[in-house]
């Protein structure tokens, strides 16, 4: 790995605020002082000091997002804000990405991270990995359909999903309710509510797994995850 990306990955500045740094002479590989921004590192075995701080190296990260409405799951778009774009240089030097997807008008739990195996684990339909819902809907939600949900419904496209836990919070012309599944077909929570003749009109995603969004985070805002919210992760595809 380049040193400049290194130091920009573990949090020490932008590229070019690393370049400068390397000027000026403050960072030392195995002891000695680095100029060269081109440098490579043996990550397992090079000493990399900056002000004499350590550099402890970081090869993944994972980010818990609460996304807001307008911007969409993906890496880049030509025409509209996504929620990488919402991340910090830090953050975008590992090149995260977002597991799964919520629509541009679903807001929620989304995760970031440049690990492809835990990704694929969550995204396994094999692993069954819950996710739920807080949602309104448009129309009275009944026993029956609480019953439905939990046989699974046919889509449009005639396919049967598998069983839904569907909890009733307010049974009114706008209902509101809780709604976990395991499996993340395109715009499934809408489409299984349009199977029993609903409409979703507001759609959050408030767990992933084990792991529940936080509470305190706003709008747009995000966080890394701490070792034991990551292990609760993990431990959800198991």
């Amino acid at each position: 790995m380049r040193l400049d990306k290194l130091l920009s990955n573990m949090g020490f500045g932008s590229r070019k605020e690393v370049r400068l740094l390397l000027k000026k002479g403050v960072v030392r590989l195995n002891n000695e002082v680095i100029k060269d921004v081109s440098k490579h590192i043996e990550i397992d075995s090079d000493h990399v000091t900056v002000l004499g701080e350590p550099v402890v190296y970081k090869e993944f990260v994972y980010l818990m997002m609460n996304k807001p409405q307008g911007v969409i799951s993906a890496t880049e778009d030509r025409h509209d804000r996504t929620v990488v774009d919402l991340l910090d240089e830090e953050f975008t030097n590992f090149e995260p990405f977002p597991v799964g997807r919520l629509d541009k008008d679903t807001e929620g739990f989304l995760l970031l991270t440049n690990d492809g195996k835990l990704a694929h684990n969550l995204l396994s339909p094999k692993k069954e990995v819950a996710k739920t819902y807080y949602a309104h809907i448009d129309g009275v939600v009944t026993e029956t359909d609480v019953m439905d949900f939990s046989q699974g419904v046919v889509l449009d496209d005639g396919y049967l999903t598998k069983p839904g836990q569907l909890e009733v919070l307010k049974s009114a012309t706008l209902s509101e309710i809780e709604l976990t599944i395991t499996e993340g077909k395109f715009h499934q929570v809408k489409r299984m509510f349009e199977a029993v003749g609903k409409k979703v009109v507001y759609l959050k995603r408030i767990s992933m797994g084990d792991l529940p969004l936080d509470e305190h985070l706003t709008l747009g805002s995000y966080r890394e995850l701490t070792d034991e919210e990551l292990l609760l992760l993990k431990n959800s595809t198991l």
